[in-house]
């Protein structure tokens, strides 16, 4: 007698979170659209990515940006799904076919900016940014080169994906400052891209990256409590020893943004001049006080 598959039912939660997922792709989608349409398009400002090249292909053709988009980004995905894994095609396929039809609908609506060309880079680089950030905020991409940089990394792991994706990247802008003529395309093409990686950074990363301290000191307990009192941060106090004195010590790690630093610095200062402090840069802090694990 065989077995009946059973099929979990999903949560509220993960039917929530579907629902929410969808609207801000469909959200960021339109919005970089909107950005492609009103300014890229109007004005030949090449871009990078797969759109880059829907946009050459329609210059040449007039095959339309949001098909020609999708039809790259297929076989690509077909690759990723024998190589990468499904749940990340299944889901990068669902963002791609959302983009490409808002690409070729809203292309009938938005008016065309055809001013200033600098200007036209500047909006459409913040506006695409924006579009961009929401879709990543919720766990997907945009497909193209991201795409293409996962499938150098399974043959080629060494290789940095970030160097594979600038290298496509550049290829395409080239490109389609060779196709558009003009040399200035691509220059406007990196505002483009400077601005909206920029404001993706900013946006994912800049309301909740942040300092750490590391702070080498005698009196470790007096300083903790200062800085618990006083700034209201946490403290973890780490045994050390000291590799030239031999000499042992308490280290502090201590997690603050940016403004916070100096408060952290006076506390040290006030009760351990001779502290040995050390301050790096974090790209993002989760847990309380920063952003919350409910984000992702």
């Amino acid at each position: 007698m065989s077995k009946k598959l059973k099929i979990r039912k999903p949560t509220l939660r993960e039917v929530r979170d579907f629902l929410i997922d969808n609207v801000i792709w469909i959200a960021g989608g339109a919005i970089y659209a909107a950005a492609i349409n009103m300014f890229a398009v109007p004005n030949q400002i090449a871009l990078s990515g797969i759109s880059g090249v829907a946009i050459v292909v329609n210059f040449l053709t007039g095959f339309p940006i949001g098909a020609t988009n999708f039809l790259i980004n297929l076989p690509l995905l077909i690759l990723a799904w024998l190589f990468v894994g499904h749940r990340f095609v299944i889901k990068t396929l669902w963002v791609v076919s959302i983009m490409s039809v808002e690409l070729d609908y809203l292309a009938k609506f938005m008016p065309a900016y055809e001013g200033d060309r600098l200007l036209a880079a500047i909006f459409c680089g913040m506006i695409s940014g924006f579009g961009l950030v929401l879709i990543l905020m919720r766990g997907a991409t945009s497909g193209g080169t991201d795409i293409i940089g996962k499938l150098v990394r399974v043959r080629w792991p060494h290789i940095s994906m970030g160097k594979v994706i600038f290298a496509a990247d550049a290829f395409v802008v080239a490109l389609s400052a060779w196709v558009f003529g003009s040399y200035e395309s691509a220059m406007y093409a990196a505002v483009v891209i400077f601005i909206s990686t920029s404001v993706i950074d900013y946006v994912l990363y800049g309301m909740d990256n942040g300092k750490l301290l590391m702070i080498v000191t005698e009196k470790a307990n007096e300083i903790s409590r200062a800085v618990i009192q006083d700034v209201a941060r946490g403290v973890s106090i780490i045994p050390i020893t000291g590799g030239y004195t031999g000499q042992n010590k308490n280290m502090l790690l201590v997690a603050v943004r940016r403004n916070e630093v100096a408060k952290v610095n006076k506390v040290v200062r006030r009760i351990d001049d001779n502290a040995f402090t050390i301050i790096s840069e974090v790209g993002e802090i989760l847990g309380e006080g920063f952003k919350t694990r409910d984000h992702y």
